[in-house]
């Protein structure tokens, strides 16, 4: 099996999940903290996105890949990991629509919500990224948390339903995408509903130190924010 090379920056959820994978996927990996050093010429040099997580491999074409899911993706279909990410063109295209359902409409979202309490930069072309007072930059802000409520629920009825996560009753990478992403609302106090709560639970449980130790990494620095805004 090649070897592995995972860039991560700690503290982000996005990062959490490429984590999560590796290690609950088994895969041999060195991981290297990039905290601070995205945008050095040596790391624009293989990553001109900047972007973390990145993974670096001889046998990806451009010897790097960025974005969590397409990580989990490409992983899981380089090494048969199909009790992550099956075959099945019906599985699949659940597992599919609800990463994307999360990237495209929950995780921004989320972001508006909880980036300024983590003191993690805006997104250009954000409220929170321009010049508008205080005010209106936590108006946007709320605005964001209400709307939190209606992709949860997307994800209860549609995603998962009566199963015990997306993938049915073992966690697929959709669930390791989305159980990271619920951590983050613990730095605003989110009141996540019962559901969740059981399911980041299970998670927690199925996959055991895989997801320990990168929560851990999370939440340490989730405690740290919210000790200094006190």
């Amino acid at each position: 099996m090649p070897d592995i090379k995972l860039n991560v920056i700690k503290p982000s959820v996005n990062n959490m999940t490429a984590r999560v994978f590796l290690r609950a996927a088994g895969l041999g990996f060195t991981e290297n903290d990039v905290f601070g050093q995205t945008r050095t010429p040596e790391y624009l040099a293989i990553c001109p996105a900047h972007l973390t997580p990145m993974i670096e491999t001889a046998e990806l074409p451009n010897g790097a890949l960025w974005e969590s899911c397409a990580i989990m993706q490409y992983l899981s279909n380089k090494h048969g990991l199909e009790e992550f990410y099956p075959k099945d063109p019906e599985k699949r295209a659940m597992i599919d629509s609800a990463m994307f359902y999360l990237i495209g409409t929950f995780y921004p979202y989320l972001a508006r919500a909880t980036y300024p309490a983590l003191n993690f930069p805006q997104y250009p072309g954000e409220v929170g990224h321009s010049d508008a007072d205080p005010a209106t930059k936590e108006k946007a802000r709320k605005a964001a948390v209400d709307a939190l409520a209606e992709p949860l629920q997307v994800f209860r009825t549609f995603y998962i339903g009566d199963k015990a996560f997306i993938g049915g009753d073992k966690p697929s990478i959709a669930d390791i995408r989305l159980a990271a992403t619920l951590e983050f609302l613990a730095v605003i106090d989110y009141p996540l509903p019962a559901w969740a709560k059981a399911y980041v639970a299970a998670m927690e449980k199925t996959l055991g130190d895989a997801y320990a130790e990168p929560a851990a990494d999370v939440r340490g620095y989730i405690g740290y924010v919210r000790s200094q805004s006190q």
